[in-house]
């Protein structure tokens, strides 16, 4: 009796709400939240371990932006190896020379060989974004939308209604870059489907925050932290931020090392000399994947043989260490590493 009389209080709860949600693009009023339409879609797949859903999984190690104003720098990343090419639109070009760039954005997508495709819009609150949504939209090689400065779901709906207006199937980044937008990260990690991965931009954060930057960069771990935390906890990708000292390879290496350490799956470039380094950084090392290989195997003998957890060079391995190593071999095999369970 008592939960009938939960489940009776409900609906009088949503009635005090529904001018909020009437501003939601109409899939969302006939969805369930996010994280569970995510899970739901994935339901049929095979799963290595119960509870274990590696089909979310995606390679996008170097988000590698190219100024979508520079017609020689959009033909130079067709040699590219980064896992994500994103024209911007945004910061990497000036403000006299936005509806140019507006102007070469389909043609740089239709002639990109890269594995995945993507623009950087300008922010919403600019007046420019909505715009330069409805251009790209018409791409048939767009795969993903980058939206800069996303601070609430409603940032997040009023993009998904033009990608769903124009009846196309394209992720969205959201760019987590205000303190507002930290504070308000876990409505927008599960405002929609879409929603494919949260982006943490430091320079934006630190201009809106007043944080003066340290080589240490200490001041940025609470952020940095929340983003990883909140794009995981709803299974999407974490990118983290720019490495700005582009000339300097070793603050790029610790830098990354750092990042894939907190939990992002990705990071932000901006110069093609930072691709390599970046991926091989967020690649599992072969250390990882090889350890991760005798887990696996250890944990399907001993399934067979009905036990649970068991003993690997004196330490304990139970479910949680399992589905670690299960995830980075997924990792390492979108990375064209040899993951053989022969050994």
């Amino acid at each position: 009796m008592m939960l009938f009389r939960t489940q009776l209080k409900q609906p009088q709860s949503l009635l005090k709400q529904p001018q909020s949600l009437l501003k939601q693009p109409q899939s969302l009023l006939k969805r369930p939240p996010a994280h569970w339409v995510r899970h739901l879609s994935n339901a049929a797949s095979l799963t290595p371990v119960p509870g274990l859903d590696l089909s979310h999984e995606r390679l996008r190690r170097a988000v590698f932006y190219v100024p979508c104003s520079d017609e020689r720098k959009i033909l130079k990343s067709h040699t590219s190896r980064a896992d994500c090419i994103m024209f911007d639109l945004e910061d990497g070009v000036s403000f006299n020379r936005k509806s140019h760039a507006r102007s070469l954005v389909l043609q740089a997508l239709a002639d990109s060989p890269c594995r995945e495709r993507g623009v950087r819009i300008n922010a919403l609150a600019s007046g420019l974004g909505l715009d330069d949504l409805a251009t790209i939209v018409q791409s048939s090689r767009l795969d993903v939308v980058m939206v800069p400065k996303v601070e609430s779901a409603k940032d997040v709906w009023d993009v998904v209604r033009v990608i769903e207006e124009a009846k196309k199937e394209v992720r969205v980044i959201a760019g987590i870059e205000t303190a507002k937008g930290v504070v308000n990260v876990r409505e927008i990690a599960e405002a929609h489907p879409l929603v494919d991965a949260l982006l943490f931009a430091a320079e934006d954060y630190c201009a809106d925050t007043c944080i003066t930057r340290t080589p240490s960069r200490k001041e940025l771990y609470y952020a940095r932290a929340v983003v990883a935390t909140t794009a995981h906890a709803f299974k999407l990708q974490a990118i983290d931020m720019v490495t700005m000292d582009f000339r300097n390879p070793r603050v790029l290496e610790e830098e990354s090392q750092e990042g894939a350490e907190m939990g992002f799956t990705g990071k932000q470039v901006i110069h093609p000399s930072q691709v390599d380094i970046v991926q091989d950084c967020f690649a599992p090392p072969r250390e990882a994947v090889d350890r991760a290989i005798r887990i696996v195997s250890g944990y399907r003998t001993n399934s067979e043989a009905g036990k649970g957890a068991f003993d690997l060079d004196g330490k304990a391995i139970d479910m949680p260490v399992v589905k670690w190593a299960y995830r980075v071999l997924r990792r390492a095999e979108l990375a064209g590493i040899n993951v053989s369970l022969s050994k």
